[in-house]
């Protein structure tokens, strides 16, 4: 029986990752409707207060159904310079550099370009945790960014090779890159907690700036449409990334959801009316090679685990092979006070809650 329900939740894991993705991507050319309607930091702050709105509707659903051994630890009292660094960087100067640039680059070109986020991610791991940045991946980032430069150099019409707006959308990007390095110390606590807390924090503060600025009110249908697309694209996406990567690992999720951008250039096409041409083909053809570089990265590190106790999500694996108190929930995943013993191992990794730094040798 285990045997034929393994790759039937492989398969539904698959699908959720896929879905995420679609998702995400698609904010990029339904958001560049909306500004039609909206300024940019009123559209930002609708997305957000959608999207944390919708995650608080989505966990308290969740607790009245229990799956309690399935939750991650929740946040703490001092996770709050962390999570306010998230919010500055990655709920309220990211998406505003975003939409800005969406007003000024064609939806093709904007969603393609979402693609520097991993590269600037790397690179940043790379300087602040002390992340391995191997020839494989200096040859991704190098494809990703010659698409970038492709798209920024091109003639064409209208607004689709501003540089101000190609710009714009790259420091979305970095400010996403701080972000995720910033995430990734919160990484043992509940996804949905964390990024909900994140979400009604940059939603509630970009609507306060907006109103001492005098952003222009939406209309009802308007703002209803902004929240749902807050809450599609960004709750509900990661919603599925959770429970897609319980199955499929975070290298394995991570890989399929890099597919967004892609699918955000593909829906740019019916949505806004654009077209893909031969310059955007050859741009995705190199973002797609790096991205599929960046996939398949990752070779045997040989590191040390010191000796430490926490509190974490996890699953019984190679670094958890303590034993159980008394009362510790048994399902897996499942969360709980724990002690790891010193380990030297060998493996890809990147920098987590388990993993510093390399060692040498």
């Amino acid at each position: 029986m285990s045997t034929r329900r393994a790759p039937a939740r492989t398969g539904a894991a698959v699908v959720a990752a896929l879905a995420a993705a679609a998702l995400f991507g698609a904010s990029a050319p339904v958001a560049k409707i909306l500004l039609r309607d909206l300024p940019p930091l009123s559209l930002s702050a609708l997305l957000y207060l959608g999207a944390g709105l919708g995650l608080a509707a989505t966990r308290a659903v969740a607790a009245t159904r229990g799956g309690v051994s399935e939750r991650a630890p929740s946040l703490r009292r001092g996770d709050a310079p962390v999570l306010l660094g998230m919010v500055v960087a990655g709920g309220i100067l990211a998406p505003l550099a975003l939409l800005q640039g969406l007003a000024r680059v064609s939806g093709v070109a904007g969603s393609l370009l979402l693609n520097l986020e991993a590269p600037f991610t790397i690179a940043l791991a790379v300087a602040v945790l002390g992340e391995r940045f191997g020839r494989r991946e200096l040859a991704a980032s190098a494809a990703i960014l010659a698409g970038s430069c492709l798209l920024a150099l091109q003639g064409g019409d209208g607004l689709r090779a501003d540089p101000a707006g190609v710009l714009a959308v790259v420091a979305a990007c970095a400010g996403w890159a701080i972000d995720n390095n910033l995430t990734q110390r919160l990484s043992g606590r509940d996804p949905v907690a964390v990024a909900g807390a994140k979400s009604l924090l940059a939603g509630t503060a970009s609507a306060v700036l907006a109103a001492i600025l005098g952003a222009r009110l939406p209309t009802a249908d308007t703002a209803a449409a902004a929240m749902l697309l807050g809450f599609a694209s960004y709750g509900a996406s990661l919603v599925l990334v959770v429970a897609a990567m319980r199955t499929l690992g975070a290298a394995r999720e991570a890989a399929l959801f890099s597919t967004a951008p892609f699918a955000g250039a593909l829906l740019s096409v019916p949505l806004l009316g654009e077209r893909i041409g031969p310059t955007e083909l050859v741009a995705a053809t190199l973002m797609a090679t790096g991205v599929a570089l960046l996939a398949a990265a990752g070779s045997p590190d040989l590191h040390e685990h010191a000796e430490q106790e926490h509190e974490h999500l996890h699953r019984h694996d190679e670094h958890h092979l303590h034993a159980h108190a008394a009362g510790d929930p048994t399902g897996e995943p499942h969360a709980h006070a724990h002690r790891h013993r010193r380990l030297r191992h060998a493996h890809a990794w990147t920098a987590d809650g388990h993993h510093g730094p390399p060692c040498g040798g």
